[in-house]
């Protein structure tokens, strides 16, 4: 007889995420949008939410087909209303004006695109701690540095512009107003201001696991070419958004040790010695472009300096 995957057991990462992150007090108004693929995790977000004294809505909606769409009129209405927002979605409403117009009228809230009830329970097992720590340290490089540059055996060559801009920490710390972040958490990053040069990614938002590897070309802050049938995949997938879907939107660093690769990007940018480049909106980040997609591609054993510090080396972590 076959055996039976044994359910994950969503409690402990269900409980971190309403009372540690983002740190539900009773009486707040707290909307969980959710949708058929994730309806379950959904209504366990909204049922801790509930434990914790929130007057809390579970939002059922239709998943669109590319992350970084706007989620329907009504479902912005209720994210702008609440004080506390979580998104467990089969899309990533993270870079939408939606979600940035709730930030902005104060709401503090988790974006969770492409989320699985695996991954939620081991990725928000990590040391919080020493994720936390290694997250700030990225965003504070990222912020003090004028440069860095991504490397790997595979080819990638990247020099990117940081100036001007703030790197911020995905560390799962959610409590303040208008606090905003992606769980599971692990990540330090930032919105360029440009970049040249070459990335040879191995998982590709919305697209899975390149095998092999995805050759992309960027040349003044845009996509321009990208070789093999995931690479020009994303390529169409970003100029169907329009002239600025290409533009290098961010570079960031994960730091979640309970990460690994499989294809589901949430995952693999987490993935700890890895980096990740993404392309398409960056105004919820501190850049300056909006658009209605916004797709990563992570690449693996990463060399990477951030000014003149070493972050990763050939995929290790050394910061």
């Amino acid at each position: 007889m076959p055996r039976v995957p044994e359910t994950p057991d969503l409690a402990p990462a269900v409980q971190t995420v309403i009372g540690r992150c983002l740190a539900v007090q009773p009486g707040e108004e707290v909307v969980v949008v959710a949708d058929a693929s994730t309806a379950d995790i959904g209504a366990a977000l909204r049922d801790e939410a509930q434990r914790a004294g929130a007057n809390a809505t579970l939002a059922l909606t239709t998943a669109r087909d590319t992350d970084g769409a706007e989620p329907p009129a009504a479902v912005a209405a209720a994210l702008a209303a609440a004080d506390v927002f979580v998104a467990p979605t089969a899309w990533s409403i993270s870079h939408t004006r939606a979600r940035k117009a709730a930030n902005e009228h104060g709401a503090r809230g988790a974006t969770m695109p492409h989320v699985t009830a695996d991954m939620l329970a081991r990725l928000m097992a990590v040391d919080v701690d020493a994720m936390v720590a290694r997250s700030r340290a990225v965003a504070e490089l990222l912020t003090a540095a004028d440069e860095a540059r991504l490397t790997c055996p595979r080819g990638t060559d990247l020099r990117l512009d940081l100036r001007g801009r703030e790197g911020i920490a995905d560390d799962g710390d959610l409590t303040a107003p208008g606090a905003f972040g992606n769980l599971p958490c692990g990540e330090g990053f930032i919105a360029p201001l440009g970049g040249e040069g070459t990335i040879v990614a191995s998982s590709l938002a919305a697209i899975g696991l390149a095998d092999p590897p995805a050759r992309l070309t960027v040349e003044d802050g845009r996509l321009t070419m990208a070789e093999g049938p995931e690479g020009a995949q994303l390529l169409a997938r970003l100029r169907a958004a329009g002239e600025q879907g290409t533009n290098l939107a961010e570079l960031g660093v994960g730091t979640n040790e309970h990460a690994t690769l499989t294809g589901n990007v949430l995952e693999d940018e987490k993935l700890l010695g890895t980096a990740h480049v993404a392309f398409g909106a960056s105004a919820g980040i501190g850049g300056t472009v909006s658009v209605p997609v916004h797709l990563d591609v992570v690449v693996l054993d990463a060399t990477l300096a951030i000014g003149d510090t070493p972050v990763l080396e050939s995929g290790r972590f050394v910061l």
